[in-house]
């Protein structure tokens, strides 16, 4: 199942997130250069390393495809700029995530499903 295709709570049907778009052509044509790029998960991106979102880790239980779905609703789509702002302290939890105009604290389990291809530094 692809970034674009998840299951609807309650249906084992498949949804088909990019008819969800308005337009999808533009996101497919951010996307296309960072996928020339080494992709990384996002937990293992540095701070203020700008980067973009290349595809969400597949699913592998209705739990996981929850919190994919749940990622794509706040931001999380191929060609979005993303970097991390701050991480937490002491320990490595949460991470100050910024995607598009928006920053949002994720854990480092939910980071590490976020697919990105780094860019150079602007």
């Amino acid at each position: 199942m692809s970034i674009l295709q998840s299951t609807a709570p309650g249906s084992a049907a498949p949804v088909n997130l990019s008819e969800c778009a308005a337009e999808s052509s533009p996101l497919q044509a951010q996307a296309a250069p960072a996928a020339a790029a080494a992709t990384v998960s996002l937990d293992t991106l540095a701070r203020h390393v700008p980067a973009r979102v290349v595809d969400l880790a597949p699913a592998s239980n209705v739990e996981e495809q929850e919190l994919m779905l749940r990622l794509m609703e706040i931001g999380f789509l191929p060609g979005e700029r993303v970097r991390i702002v701050a991480t937490g302290f002491p320990g490595p939890d949460p991470l100050a995530v910024r995607v598009g105009e928006a920053t949002f604290a994720l854990r480092r389990h939910e980071a590490s499903k976020v697919l990105v291809a780094v860019e150079g530094r602007a």
